[in-house]
């Protein structure tokens, strides 16, 4: 029953995978076409293009674990092949949260209306500063990933997979000991980015708000391009904070399954739900943009007016 199980749960992450890798590589593939069209690319589309490279990098690890898990289980016994395999879990899902904070963080800038000195300084250096914003992120994210992968030894993982041998029973609770500290520790380090992600986002909520009472105040209506652009902004970052906290919560179901009964089956049901999140905020964030929401229209049409020739 518990292989059928598994069996299933690596069925939905194929799927999952598939859907994500598409909305994601549509992203990067028409941002690099305009790219090399322009010779340039805007601030806007390299995050996004930033981003979309991190999810497919985290949907490739995702399903490389589940995979494994699955059908090669032995792997889990050395240390060597999942300690890169965890290092790089680590590194593409801290890339993955900073990205997406560097995103809310450029929607703040460049939509909300404040007149403090500072925050318009910023908001005129923004584009000029996103390349290297993105490449700190970079350089942090795999300085943080570093300790992912100092006490997944052997050892551990031999302790995963023989929990019911007595003579392990001290080392496999030191192990585990040590991997909590560790899974801890990465857990809090994306608070940071997080907290600033919640504050730009109630930043823009605020400015929404300042820009509505102005417009009424005016009796010019709340239905201009500012408030539409508020809006946007704000449904994107809406649906990635829900998205994310039920990508979390999986998270440290996949992360903590070594104190589980089922370690196995922990994993792939957490990584199987935790797709989802990569996943779908592509579409979302497709569906945001006007240049990705009329190439996306453009891609249908031609799918369905050859899916109509075919037909006859």
């Amino acid at each position: 029953m518990t292989d059928k199980l598994q069996t299933a749960l690596l069925i939905l992450a194929v799927g999952e995978f598939s859907v994500g890798i598409l909305g994601n590589a549509f992203i990067g593939l028409v941002n690099c076409v305009d790219w090399v069209k322009k010779r340039k690319i805007a601030s806007i589309d390299l995050i996004l293009t930033s981003l979309a490279i991190s999810r497919i990098c985290l949907l490739c690890i995702i399903l490389l674990d589940c995979s494994t898990l699955v059908l090669y289980p032995d792997v889990y016994a050395t240390g060597k092949q999942m300690r890169i395999i965890d290092f790089f879990w680590t590194l593409t899902n801290h890339l993955n949260i900073w990205f997406a904070t560097c995103l809310s963080i450029y929607y703040f800038f460049k939509i909300a209306n404040f007149f403090h000195p500072v925050f318009l300084w910023m908001k005129w250096r923004i584009d000029r500063e996103i390349f290297w914003i993105l490449l700190g992120c970079l350089v942090l994210s795999v300085f943080i990933s570093l300790p992912a992968t100092e006490n997944l030894n052997a050892d551990f993982r031999r302790c995963v997979k023989a929990k019911r041998k007595t003579n392990l029973t001290w080392s496999c609770r030191v192990n585990k000991n040590q991997h909590a500290s560790t899974k801890l520790f990465l857990n809090l380090v994306t608070l940071l980015p997080f907290s600033v992600f919640l504050m730009s986002f109630f930043l823009l909520i605020l400015s929404l708000h300042r820009h509505i009472r102005q417009m009424q105040l005016s009796a010019t209506g709340c239905r201009d391009p500012s408030t539409e652009a508020h809006v946007r902004a704000l449904k994107a970052v809406i649906s990635f904070l829900l998205l994310f906290i039920a990508y979390c919560l999986c998270f440290l179901i996949a992360t903590s399954s070594y104190f589980m009964s089922e370690t196995e089956l922990a994993v792939i049901f957490g990584e199987s739900i935790a797709l989802i999140y990569p996943s779908t905020h592509s579409f979302i964030l497709i569906l945001g943009n006007n240049k990705l929401r009329h190439a996306s229209l453009r891609v249908l049409w031609k799918v369905m007016h050859i899916l109509k020739v075919r037909q006859f």
